[in-house]
């Protein structure tokens, strides 16, 4: 009996000996996303929605979304609704579109600075960003007739700093006449808020 115990005792020395068996987890990785009304920083679930995150990187690293505009703004009080950033018009800086990850299989959920994208039907995301300004849960996560297909969207990122900023970009005013091929429709700003530049920061 005490030999067996002299053995696991050895063999569990050995495991927590293995290098790299303690090592800290890798941290996600961050964009600055740099605008006319200030800077956000950005942290990407590269882990937990790895499709989704993979997309929004390919359009950071590929610069794809420098110059790019907040064209919608969907305010409905004080510090509560979305914002949405893009290529919008400019087709030739889309990249194809991607698989949906609901927030049921991410566990991921639309509080207050999450990043997801906008799409119409499943597997058509693209290169359309919103930004939900307070809890979107209810309006945004999978459930029953979000959207008609109850499949949510693809929650993928959090705002981590710049809130201020956040809440500077809802506050922008809209003009009502203004539409994009009669969509968005006093959603839309008189004077949108430009991305400058969006780049991956180093962590720690």
């Amino acid at each position: 009996m005490r030999l067996a115990r002299r053995m696991v005792l050895a063999a569990l020395v050995v495991v927590a000996s293995v290098p790299g068996s303690a090592q800290t987890p890798e941290p996600l990785p961050r964009v600055a996303i740099v605008t006319t009304a200030g800077t956000l920083t950005v942290e990407v679930e590269t882990k937990r929605a790895p499709i989704s995150a993979a997309n929004f990187l390919r359009y950071v690293d590929q610069k794809r979304l420098d110059g790019v505009s907040f064209y919608r703004i969907v305010k409905v009080g004080p510090e509560f609704g979305f914002v949405q950033f893009g290529p919008h018009t400019d087709a030739k800086k889309y990249l194809p579109p991607i698989q949906h990850e609901s927030t049921t299989q991410t566990g991921l959920s639309h509080t207050d600075g999450t990043l997801s994208i906008a799409r119409l039907g499943l597997g058509t995301a693209r290169g359309e960003f919103t930004i939900s300004v307070g809890d979107q849960r209810r309006a945004l996560d999978a459930a029953p007739g979000v959207p008609a297909d109850g499949q949510g969207y693809a929650a993928f990122a959090r705002i981590v700093g710049g809130r201020e900023v956040l809440l500077k970009i809802l506050d922008t005013p809209v003009d009502p006449a203004k539409s994009t091929s009669g969509a968005f429709k006093g959603e839309m700003p008189a004077a949108p808020v430009k991305v400058l530049t969006a780049r991956r920061v180093t962590t720690g």
